[in-house]
């Protein structure tokens, strides 16, 4: 009789931890199932299906501060690419720099009102004079705000008889604002100058 109540009590805790070693296993399961689900759905969050010419193409999310440095170089190359590339067209002309200046404070507005007054614009109307310009590199440091940043490029400007090559670095701040159509980096380029603006080499054409 009492060795059936021991072997009924031992069977009894067997059942009970193993029913306990269960229900944490059940747990745990549970657990990194919704960890695992969850993860999976934070990343199929980020990707963005983008329709282009009938086709679907995938594209993925990030958050900015991982892109802040891409973002301030290319607005800077932007900015000047809109600022330097000119033909002997007023509208286009017009129009390069009205992007241009959507990008940076009354610095820029400052240098374009003096080569203007220069007759700088004219001058390239006239003489039939197209002006380009390839940017090199542009430096930026991440540790100040606003952000400084230096560009180092070769401009062109290609007369009907010359091709002349300039060495061109400028400098300046980039203050975070509202991104917008016109700006859709969300920069704004302050306190820009220019810092050298000398001759290369002139060939022949």
């Amino acid at each position: 009789m009492f060795k059936q109540l021991k072997n009924i009590d031992s069977a009894f805790r067997h059942i009970r931890l193993f029913s306990i070693f269960l229900i944490l296993a059940c747990v745990c399961i549970a657990g990194y199932s919704l960890y695992t689900s969850e993860k999976v759905l934070e990343k199929a969050n980020q990707r963005i299906y983008i329709l282009a010419n009938g086709k679907v193409l995938e594209a993925v999310a990030s958050d900015r501060r991982e892109n802040i440095p891409v973002e301030a170089r290319d607005h800077v190359r932007m900015f000047h690419h809109y600022f330097f590339s000119l033909d002997p067209d007023e509208q286009v002309i017009q129009t390069n720099i009205t992007k241009a200046l959507y990008l940076a404070d009354q610095s820029a507005k400052i240098q374009y009102d003096n080569l203007k007054e220069n007759s700088y614009y004219s001058n390239l109307i006239s003489g039939n004079i197209s002006q380009e310009i390839t940017i090199d590199s542009v430096m930026v440091d991440m540790n100040k705000y606003p952000v400084y940043f230096q560009c180092y490029a070769e401009q062109k400007i290609i007369r009907p008889s010359t091709i002349v090559t300039r060495s061109l670095v400028t400098e300046g701040y980039l203050r975070s604002v509202a991104r917008s159509d016109h700006n859709p980096h969300g920069f704004l380029i302050e306190r820009w100058k220019t810092l050298e603006n000398r001759d290369l080499k002139t060939e022949n054409r």
